[in-house]
């Protein structure tokens, strides 16, 4: 029986899901613009846009799971519609931590200022690994999904389980009676990225930090534009960190933990597991003024049309 408080939390997640589909439509449309009519796509566009696209499809099937859990009852639905949902979400949940990471590392390698050999040669040669780096992220989330989803699916033949977005039950099942290579293949697949993030994101703060010590020491006094954005800078990559991390462990809480299906503690972390990318992608808007200008020339638009109207 769904409570007032889970039904609350589970609202909130499509909201955040509509906004975050939003969110990520501008960062797409933004980058998709950039790179019309270019033979070669800019390594940085080419990020974005895997990103923000496996997110949109992400949080549309967020949405869809949301609804039938909510409207539907479990009982009707098939074996081989529970392994399709299941290994379509596990796929686009690892896809989005994959494309983050590679995102973290790239800021990393194109804006901090290190001097080893190794890091100048990551550099020097950064676009044209990034296209290797989008391939592995699909291969690795393509490989970790197929044997998640398969084992749910062959336990799901003799326990019936409600359907939630989170396939917290799923998880639950498939902890007790997974194969060694299935948990070592998700352990593998969901540490890799996170200390992708983690480790690029403290070097890239710490070395934002040397140099805007530098800088302020260097100040004159009057306002200075360049330390105003490495402030900026340092305050987003700590919140992609923050938000990057929330997300794993929301997300580790709902396969591993002891949480009922839509439980208020379930509920919540579909929220967080919601609100997580959402938040990421506005960030991401707020630190690139690329992104701003859409969204400023619809509005320019509506206000236009509007004002028309009322004339």
């Amino acid at each position: 029986m769904m409570t007032f408080f889970a039904l609350l939390f589970l609202s909130i997640a499509v909201i955040e899901s509509l906004a975050g589909i939003l969110g990520n439509g501008i960062t797409l449309a933004a980058s998709s613009s950039n790179c019309i009519g270019s033979k070669t796509w800019p390594p940085y566009e080419m990020i974005v846009i895997s990103l923000s696209s496996s997110r949109i499809i992400l949080q549309c099937w967020i949405i869809l799971d949301l609804f039938l859990t909510i409207f539907c009852d479990s009982s009707h639905f098939e074996e081989n519609t529970f392994g399709f949902i299941n290994i379509g979400y596990i796929f686009l949940n690892y896809s989005s931590l994959w494309f983050g990471a590679w995102l973290s590392v790239f800021y990393c390698i194109k804006v901090a200022s290190f001097t080893q050999s190794f890091f100048i040669w990551l550099k020097l040669r950064i676009a044209r690994l990034v296209p290797w780096m989008l391939l592995t992220a699909w291969l690795c989330s393509f490989a970790a999904s197929i044997p998640f989803a398969w084992d749910v699916y062959s336990v799901h033949k003799n326990i019936t389980v409600p359907l939630l977005v989170t396939n917290s039950s799923a998880g639950r099942t498939t902890r007790n009676n997974s194969l060694p290579l299935l948990i070592d293949l998700w352990n593998a697949s969901t540490a890799l990225p996170l200390i992708l993030t983690v480790g690029s994101s403290i070097l890239l703060i710490g070395s934002l930090w040397v140099h805007t010590r530098e800088m302020q020491n260097n100040a004159s006094g009057f306002r200075d534009p360049s330390l105003e954005a490495h402030m900026k800078a340092i305050k987003s990559v700590f919140s992609f960190l923050i938000l990057y991390i929330t997300y794993f462990i929301s997300l580790l809480l709902l396969l591993y933990s002891d949480f009922l299906p839509l439980s208020i503690e379930d509920s919540i972390c579909v929220a967080l597991l919601a609100a997580c990318p959402t938040a990421h992608t506005l960030v991401l808007i707020w630190s690139n003024p690329k992104f701003q200008e859409l969204p400023a020339r619809i509005w320019h638009h509506i206000n236009c049309h509007v004002r028309t109207a009322l004339m």
